[in-house]
This record gives structure tokens, sequence and C-alpha cells, in this order.
């Protein structure tokens, strides 16, 4: 089975890139691709025509494979007191940087699942692989991406949503361990978490599922991959290790963070749902006030991205979204090809 799924996708290496939206770009994903892996472009907060663009980028870059991600969050509920409330507590922040706080909190980012908008531009451009994150496409949808030939895989961090991903006539599953940086793909973000470790998750996934099993959580290296690979894993996906890349969109203050490692939190404070962070002047802001204070996905990361553009326009950089997993500070520098070359050497050759 792990191998027939690679031979499906037609990748040569058990290597994926995470799809990490505002990070990854068509040079990362092509360059990943090219090097025998998975390259993977984060398009959960694009519109339609930026998300063609971005496929259209990349398919002329290579012709291997890419991996296209989409978020299917359900729409925010709209608490004007919640709302209200967070514009009024982030208020002296801004005031810090000589700004003022957005007067409503808007849904900034449209589900794969409300609209078919997106679905038309998948089967238009047919990249090989599609992946979902915080649940799965409606049942039509997922007919249409079955049809048209695409390889389906999304992220799990339990056995319910894996055996749900496996009904729905999924491929594969990532195990999304707890170590994973950026947001957690559970689908009930208010519901219970079991917190399961990327090695707990991944064996049990192994052992349970049905499907192929894509290790993701903490991976930073090749010894990481073998680790994965022995206990069963299909593959390895991996985020935090491709951000220090040249081909990758993270800007300079969030590199030089990712260099220092140290500690990570998950936190909901920057956009509403459960999120790896580099430990910040933002999180630890956040640390003051209860999970029910902060408003629905993606509605308090309109305002985060607002204090963030206010921060950096002063030089402040510790209030940005700098997603990382557990082993931040053990990543490579180098073009994304190095890190490959490296990647497959520490596993002990692939």
């Amino acid at each position: 089975m792990t191998q027939s799924i690679l031979n499906q996708m037609t990748i040569v290496l058990p290597i994926f890139q995470a799809p990490m939206a505002g990070v990854s770009t068509p040079a990362l994903a092509a360059a990943v691709s090219e090097a025998g892996g998975l390259g993977a472009l984060g398009l959960g907060a694009s519109s339609a025509t930026a998300a063609r663009q971005a496929i259209t980028d990349t398919q002329a870059l290579t012709k291997k494979p890419i991996n296209v991600n989409f978020f299917c969050h359900p729409p925010a509920p709209r608490n004007e007191a919640v709302e209200t409330a967070w514009i009024h507590s982030a208020s002296p922040l801004f005031a810090d940087f000589g700004a003022a706080p957005p007067s409503t909190l808007e849904e900034i980012y449209i589900s794969f699942r409300e609209t078919d908008d997106l679905l038309r531009v998948v089967l238009e451009m047919r990249p090989a692989v599609v992946s979902f994150h915080f649940g799965l496409p409606r049942a039509h949808q997922i007919t249409a991406l079955r049809n048209a030939g695409l390889v389906l895989i999304a992220s799990a961090t339990s056995l319910s949503e894996a055996r749900m991903i496996a009904d729905a006539g999924f491929h594969a599953v990532i195990a999304q361990g707890w170590e994973a940086g950026g947001h957690r793909g559970i689908f009930e973000p208010d519901g219970p978490d079991e917190r399961l470790s990327t090695d707990d998750l991944t064996r049990l996934l192994v052992q349970e599922a049905g499907l192929p099993v894509i290790a993701a959580g903490g991976l930073m290296d090749g010894q990481d991959i073998r680790r994965m690979l022995d206990m069963g894993a299909a593959a390895a996906q991996l985020g935090t290790a491709f951000v220090g890349c040249t081909e990758s969109a993270a800007d300079q203050a969030y590199r030089e963070r990712l260099a220092k490692g140290g500690k990570t939190e998950m936190t909901r404070v920057i956009s509403g749902r459960p999120a790896r962070c580099l430990t910040n002047r933002f999180t630890g802001w956040g640390q003051a006030f209860p999970e029910t204070d902060v408003p629905a996905y993606p509605r308090a990361y309109d305002l985060g991205k607002a204090l963030n553009a206010a921060a950096k326009a002063r030089g402040e950089t510790g209030y940005g979204a700098q997603w990382a997993g557990t082993g931040a500070g053990r990543g490579m520098k180098g073009d994304a090809a190095e890190v490959m070359r490296a990647l497959v050497t520490g596993a002990g050759g692939l």
C-alpha cells in the first residue's frame, strides 16, 4: 500500500512539502517536485483567480505532480458581542502603533465547501493531487474530483476523522500530530481534541485507518522521515523544514525568528482556530484571554492580519503568524533541492 500510493501519485520520494498557505510558492512547490517529492501550494486563502494563477505558474515550472490544498471550514458564525469585545481588547495594541483596529471583522477566507468556483479551477487545471484541511468537501465535489482521476488526501487529527476520510472515498490520509506547525486540521475546533503525538497518531492510523498514511507534525530531518516510514507510513510531510528555503515566501523576520528555534505555542488568538506558532508578542498577549473570548475563524484572523500590518509598519515583527512545528530551529537553509538532498541522505537513502 505504501509504494502503491506513491505510484498512483507518480512520485519517487516519500517526502511531501506541506502546503503552508502564505509561505508556499510556485517556485518552492516546483523545486520539491522536480527533486522527486511532492511539492504543494497552500491555496486555502486564495480566490479562484489567484488559485488558477498559482497553479498555472507552478505548472510552467514543472511537469511533475503537485498537490494543491484547500480549507473546508464551516462558515464563521457572526457573534457581534464577542467580536466587538475582541476589537476593544486589541485596541490598545493598535494604538501603540498609531493605528485603529477594524470596525468589524469579516470572513476573509471562503471555504472550498461553500462555492464551486475553486472546484472548477481544479477540474480545469488538473493538478495530480488535491488535499483538504479542516474537514472534507461536499459529496458532489468529491465525486467530481474522483471522476477527474485526481488523487485525494485530507488531514486527520484522530482515528474518527481518518475513518470519515476513508468513508468519503479518499486515497490517503495525513496524520497530523499535535507537534505540527500552523493550523490544526481538526474538523470540530470547539470539540474534544485527543492531542495525539505524530508518532502515536501515525501508528494508530497505519493499523486502523485502512488508507495509506502520510505522517506530519514536528518532522524536520531525514531521521524523522525514516522513523515514520519504519512505523508503516507511506510518506512524511514536512512544513517547517522548508520555510527557510530560498524559494519560500517567508519574510526576513520570520526566517530569523525560525532560525533561533525555541518554544512554540498552540494558540487561537491569531486566527480563531488552534494553530502552532513560535512564541512572540502576539501569543504572549493572547495568554490572558480564554478561548471563548476569541472570535471564530477566520474573523479573528481579519484582526490579526491588520494588527501585524500596523506593527510591521512601525518596525515591530512580533505580531506575525510565524507558524512552526515543535522541531523549529532544526531546519536547513538553502534552496529546496539542497534540502531535499539532505533529507534523503539523512534518511539513509530512499
